[in-house]
């Protein structure tokens, strides 16, 4: 399958790693000079001066430098795509349709394109909106509920709203990909950050859409669960995720309060949602006799789901002991007098028995393959390094 990535920053090139890693032939077409504007959003970066948040985006793709202000540069996008199973794109809407490169047009030409469009507010009412993680995050409503109750709104940590759009995107494209299989006609995959992050507050939507309730900020506590929360031991937090009656007793025995799960203020979970300032005065109490790493090992030990609040060298490094795939490296070509090296990458995160994610090449230096794919532009990847 040939994609023709005409997307930048994160949420488009998500979603067309994800299908490069599983197999697709990606052609990243990019602005000349500049390519995509995360190459230089940096620091950090690696020895040759690319930003780790580009490398972290667009392994497995080919680059090619189109200018689409030209004639020329329409005329070669136009045959690329026309050797092309799918079209990702997240230019601000209206852009494409003005570069002759919308929808209707080339679905005209190529029935059978399935043409995937990514937006901040959709092409209505919202099109001329600027699609920034930041603002979805303020407008859709997630920091409205992150952060403490008593502090400011906060962002998540990581452009959440971008992945997520991206794996929206990524299944669309899937489905779309079926239908065509079917039938042999191609269609438009519309996705959108506002809509993507209104689908991924998931409970909280709902409490608003069933319930009418408007959540707010609870800090790292659960507005349905408790104790669903970080709680202080005698050196870090932990995380206490108990989901039921059962694991709140295993808990109260392992802490050494066993009296904890017969009294009528946390004999069931409604009960420790009611009292839930009381249950954490209680279990602080507790859990200072020792550190995080203790009680996780005792929590787990009996079934109650607990773990540090790691940092992330010790969340790869928590991965590889538990023989999760955290990091692999890719070969980089080496130029003439250069010594060879590797690309340090995350590993993909799906697991297929029969076609696993393969990593075949490491994220492209700007226009590297522009001359191969102009010259031979039904011609497939030729990088076959595992």
């Amino acid at each position: 399958m040939r994609i023709a990535d005409f997307s930048r920053v994160l949420a488009g090139p998500y979603a067309t790693m994800l299908l490069a890693d599983l197999g697709a032939d990606v052609v990243k077409v990019e602005r000349p000079g500049i390519g995509d504007e995360t190459r230089a959003w940096h620091p950090p970066a690696d020895q040759d001066g690319t930003s780790t948040y580009f490398l972290s985006v667009n392994r497995n793709k080919r680059s090619v430098v189109l200018d689409l202000t030209t004639q020329a540069g329409l005329e070669q996008a136009r045959s690329l795509i026309a050797e092309s199973d799918v079209l990702v794109e997240n230019f601000r809407p209206g852009t494409m349709e003005r570069l002759g490169l919308g929808p209707r047009e080339l679905r005209a030409r190529h029935p059978e394109l399935i043409y995937c469009s990514i937006s901040g507010f959709g092409s209505g009412a919202g099109a001329a909106i600027p699609g920034y993680d930041l603002l979805v995050q303020a407008v859709g409503g997630l920091m409205s509920v992150t952060g403490t109750a008593d502090g400011e709104p906060v962002k998540a940590g990581v452009a959440l709203v971008d992945v997520i759009t991206g794996l929206h995107a990524s299944l669309g494209i899937l489905a779309a990909l079926r239908h065509r299989d079917a039938t042999g006609e191609g269609q438009l995959v519309e996705v959108n950050l506002l809509g993507s992050l209104l689908s991924a507050m998931v409970n909280q939507a709902s409490a608003f859409a069933v319930a009418g309730v408007v959540p707010g900020r609870m800090g790292n506590a659960h507005p349905s669960i408790a104790p669903y929360e970080t709680l202080p031991t005698a050196d870090r937090p932990i995380a206490l995720a108990v989901g039921n009656d059962r694991q709140f007793a295993a808990l109260a025995e392992v802490v050494g309060d066993p009296g904890l799960a017969l009294d009528d203020r946390f004999r069931t979970n409604a009960d420790r949602v009611a009292h839930r300032v009381e249950l954490r005065d209680a279990l602080t109490k507790r859990l200072g006799a020792a550190g995080a790493d203790h009680w996780s090992t005792v929590l787990l030990a009996a079934g109650v789901p607990a773990g540090p609040v790691n940092t992330l060298d010790e969340a790869f490094a928590f991965a590889h002991q538990l023989g999760l795939p955290g990091i692999v490296d890719i070969p980089v070509d080496a130029a003439e007098g250069e010594e060879a090296r590797l690309s340090r990458q995350v590993a993909h995160p799906i697991g297929l028995s029969g076609t696993p994610a393969r990593y075949r090449f490491p994220p492209p230096r700007l226009g590297q393959h522009t001359a191969q794919i102009l010259t031979d532009p039904s011609g497939q990847a030729d990088h076959t390094s595992a």
